[in-house]
């Protein structure tokens, strides 16, 4: 030992080694159980390859959806949504009285003077299709977690568009055949009922090719709007989507082991151990 050679074991002439860089091309450690631990077992800031690669899946989770899917999800909610307003078309049947008419040489009249059926009926479609919307957006928004955001929104507004007057032409339809025998060969002064309609809403058609809905065949769909809103700014997830909790995946990388503590040099004052 001298002072230009602190280290008792290593040669005065040997030269200090510099310490190892990694290449561009040097592989990085393999994943495994390190040095002095059981098999099975892993060393400080290391994680079996399961644990790496769920941690990997959750970070890829924000990765940007293809627009061809959106569409897809999109068009299938509005198919669903359709076929939905068969049976909502036939609860508002049930629940929507029917007018009584009296018919004369001119054609049915109205038996009451101011009937209160028809409003009854308005209030009815317009009670039902809200609920309605309400129910769409909040399914939607547990079935579609991954969409969540305008794919969501648009898939249920347009399905909620479209099951409207699907539930309407099918509700109104329900007696109407009976209706219009019993108006074309009943004699005048009998007296039948005219089955529910509205009267506060219906559908237009723009130039003749696109229809649009006005009035109360607009309410599932603002309905359905004001809730999956609402659901979105109560989420508590930025992105409206689940995300993975800090705790359950590790920021440390798999391949990378946790570095050594060096060896404390001794105490000036230390006795020097006996050389064998």
């Amino acid at each position: 030992m001298s002072p230009d050679n602190p280290d008792r074991e290593r040669p005065v002439d040997e030269p200090d080694q510099p310490a190892s860089l990694r290449t561009p091309d040097a592989k990085p450690p393999e994943v495994g159980p390190s040095a002095g631990t059981e098999p099975g077992e892993f060393g400080p800031g290391q994680l079996p390859a399961s644990a790496a690669y769920q941690s990997s899946l959750e970070l890829r989770f924000d990765e940007p959806r293809r627009p061809l899917r959106a569409l897809a999800t999109v068009l299938g909610a509005v198919l669903a949504l359709a076929v939905l307003g068969v049976p909502l078309g036939l609860l508002w049947a049930v629940l929507a009285p029917d007018t009584p008419v009296l018919k004369t040489a001119e054609g049915a009249i109205y038996a009451e003077p101011q009937p209160e059926q028809p409003i009854a009926a308005d209030g009815w479609f317009s009670l039902l299709g809200l609920a309605f919307g309400l129910l769409v957006a909040l399914t939607l928004w547990f079935v579609l977690r991954r969409r969540r955001g305008p794919v969501g929104l648009l898939a249920a507004v347009l399905g909620t568009l479209v099951a409207a007057p699907v539930a309407w032409q099918v509700g109104r339809r329900i007696g109407l055949g009976t209706f219009e025998r019993l108006l074309a060969t009943a004699p005048a002064g009998q007296a039948f009922s005219k089955p529910a309609d509205l009267r506060a809403g219906g559908v237009d058609w723009l130039l003749g090719v696109l229809p649009v809905p006005h009035g109360n065949l607009l309410l599932p769909a603002f309905g359905a709007a004001v809730m999956y809103t609402l659901l979105a700014g109560w989420s508590r997830w930025p992105g409206l989507r689940p995300e993975p909790e800090p705790g359950e995946f590790s920021w440390v990388s798999a391949g990378t082991p946790a570095p050594t503590t060096a060896p404390e040099p001794p105490a000036p004052d230390a006795a020097e151990p006996p050389r064998g």
